[in-house]
């Protein structure tokens, strides 16, 4: 397990332009679309340095990726004149009576509307409230013992839970209102006793992160009956308006990613639901779509590339979207069409049990989750196979999944809890994770240890290769990566060879990251070629020296494969290949060297071992796995090691 845990620098970050939602060519660019080359019959290998002429040649088919939706739909309202005056004046800081109602007195502090949120809560979560303590990643905390000072340091997910008052759904959907009333205010006004924004908030506590206050002030609106029934009200009253100023100011200067959203978006509900709000609703509609457009790319996909951030935007937008129902406004169009932009990248990253991959310090969030939100949204739709920009690639066959990460790593300011994961795969056969990334970094503090949630953002906690115990990028403290994979190429296309009843298809995706071109001079290339039937994957992780002359001497590497759940794993006898038996009885076998098409090339001392591994799930349990690694010596002259996947019987 030590080398699992490896923390050591790479090489260049990507940098991505991202004012109109695009990658840039410039700094490290997703590169797609490449005119498909033919492909080798004995070694198929595209990206092997042969002549085009000695490669017999199977029909390539390109992927088709035409969308009904795409990013330039999310485009502003155009406003009447006498809008974009009011949306100045206001962000002039005109009071919103003012221009609302020049000539009359501000009217009494109430809320327009009661709004009945789609979004469903957790209920193990709420239930927990109601027996004295919040129930965080797996960690109980009695609420009679929490400290709610803005000094008081908490471990992060019940820092979040605590501060963004997304506890209120989890409340709301364990039990009726007038059950769950008291334990409500009872939370509430301690927290308001600790942080009540008048008269000046403290920016140093996480209590007024712009993305805390965002969603605190969207939860108190859509669960008011919660806690303004008793002698609350008022002093509730008073703290919505001053979020609601408050974010008013920090909103626009606040940085990228859902913060500024969920900041944007709180801005904009206040405008739906508070007396005289017209000219805070017009400012915050334009923010917030302007902030929708710098958080994704043109595919849907955020740019943080993290699942949990991805569920949280359609969460955003779909509890606004209920404000506008409450008060019988049509939102602008520009919302809901991001709405359904943000769903089919999300679903691409389920499996075959529904349940989301561990992905960007993720754990596998539970299919009940996903499947509750996007029955919320009401958006109707697949997943998307091929989000080019948003990097993850999937392919569905029959009842076999691969999930493959063929992107950049997230840029800094995007980036929640950043994993060198890149050409890592997850693989699902129906409910059964065969092959996964350990995941859970971002859940770190409660049952998964703080210093263990470093590592599992590392490479080695992925099912990648890794050179000399190395992070293809940099790992850095607070969920932020550093220098490492800037370009990645990728590649897709359908394969066929022989035909009529012995034609064989399958899809194959090819990509390559040059995270250890500065450090080894090698680049990464990884080949995955997914069987129609799902019943066979070949792998191949290629060695490509990054300039034509290639240094000298050897580097030690490991090719991981970290098995899900209750997978069992038994060597063979002559060491080269091993049984995967899964809890539900499938079997598969992991064979290396001849077993698989092309031969392990460039290495020496190659070897299949088992080792100890981690994989966390949704709820931030850590449970105890196994994996297996395929280690030995590489040349820095490059350097080709094939591996196949194969299910038996």
């Amino acid at each position: 397990m030590d080398t699992l845990f490896s923390d050591q620098k790479s090489a260049s970050l990507a940098e991505f332009d991202v004012a109109e939602g695009r990658m840039a060519d410039e700094g490290g660019a997703l590169k797609l679309g490449q005119e498909a080359e033919p492909l080798r019959e004995e070694a198929p290998s595209a990206l092997a340095n042969a002549p085009a002429d000695d490669r017999p040649a199977f029909p390539a088919e390109p992927i088709d990726n035409s969308r009904a939706l795409a990013l330039s739909d999310v485009i502003a309202p155009r406003a009447k004149p006498g809008e974009a005056l009011i949306r100045l004046a206001y962000r002039m800081g005109v009071p919103g009576h003012t221009l609302a109602s020049p000539f009359r007195r501000p009217s009494a502090k109430r809320l327009l509307a009661t709004v009945d949120s789609p979004i469903c809560g957790n209920r193990a979560s709420g239930i927990a409230l109601r027996a004295g303590h919040f129930q965080v990643h797996g960690v109980k905390q009695p609420i009679g013992t929490l400290d709610f000072a803005a000094g008081t340091r908490l471990a992060p997910g019940l820092e979040r839970t605590l501060h963004s008052f997304s506890w209120l759904a989890d409340l709301a959907a364990c039990g009726p209102s007038s059950d769950c009333t008291g334990v409500a205010e009872r939370i509430t006004k301690g927290w308001l006793d600790a942080h009540e924004a008048r008269p000046k908030p403290s920016v140093k506590s996480a209590a007024w992160d712009v993305e805390n206050a965002g969603l605190r002030l969207i939860a108190w609106l859509t669960h008011a009956p919660l806690v303004m029934s008793g002698d609350l009200r008022p002093r509730l009253l008073d703290a919505i308006e001053d979020t609601a100023s408050w974010l008013d100011r920090k909103a626009l200067r606040s940085g990228a990613g859902l913060g500024q959203v969920a900041g944007w978006a709180a801005v904009t509900a206040a405008g739906l639901l508070l007396p005289d709000g017209r000219p805070r609703r017009l400012y915050g509609e334009a923010g917030l779509i302007k902030a929708l457009g710098e958080l994704v790319a043109e595919d849907g996909g955020g740019l943080g590339r993290c699942p949990r951030a991805q569920m949280d935007a359609i969460q955003v937008l779909t509890d606004l979207a209920a404000c506008y129902e409450a008060v019988d406004r049509d939102p602008p169009e520009a919302l809901l069409v991001m709405r359904e932009l943000l769903v089919p990248p999300l679903l691409a990253l389920r499996h075959g049990d529904g349940a989301l991959g561990n992905w960007q310090g993720q754990g596998a969030i539970s299919a009940d989750q996903v499947s509750a939100l996007i029955a919320a949204s009401g958006v109707r739709t697949r997943p998307l196979n091929e989000p080019k920009h948003w990097g993850y690639q999937r392919v569905r066959a029959a009842q076999t999944t691969v999930q493959f990460d063929a992107g950049p790593p997230p840029r800094a300011r995007h980036t929640r809890c950043g994993c060198a994961s890149t050409l890592a795969f997850e693989m699902s056969d129906g409910t059964s994770r065969l092959i996964v990334n350990c995941g859970g970094a971002a859940l770190a503090g409660g049952l998964v240890p703080a210093h263990i949630g470093q590592g599992l953002r590392a490479t080695a906690a992925h099912s990648t290769l890794v050179l000399d115990d190395a992070n293809s990028t940099a790992v850095l403290l607070h969920g932020k990566l550093g220098r490492g994979a800037e370009t990645v190429e990728v590649e897709r296309r359908i394969i066929g060879r022989g035909s009529g009843s012995q034609r064989r298809e399958g899809t194959r995706i090819e990509a390559s990251h040059d995270g250890y071109a500065a450090r080894f001079g090698l680049i990464h290339e990884r080949i995955l070629t997914v069987a129609n039937d799902g019943n066979e994957i070949v792998g191949e992780d290629i060695l490509v020296p990054a300039s034509r002359k290639g240094k000298r001497g050897k580097v030690g590497f490991a090719i991981r494969f970290h098995l899900g759940k209750g997978v069992e794993a038994h060597l063979s006898e002559d060491g080269m290949g091993a049984s995967l038996l899964t809890p539900d009885g499938k079997l598969w076998q992991l064979r290396l060297r001849g077993d698989a098409p092309g031969a392990i090339g460039g290495g020496e001392d190659i070897k299949l071992t088992r080792d100890d591994s981690i994989w966390v799930d949704g709820e931030g349990y850590p449970h105890a796995t196994e994996q297996l690694v395929i280690q030995g010596l590489a040349s820095r002259g490059g350097g080709q090691f094939s591996w196949l996947l194969k299910k038996m019987g």
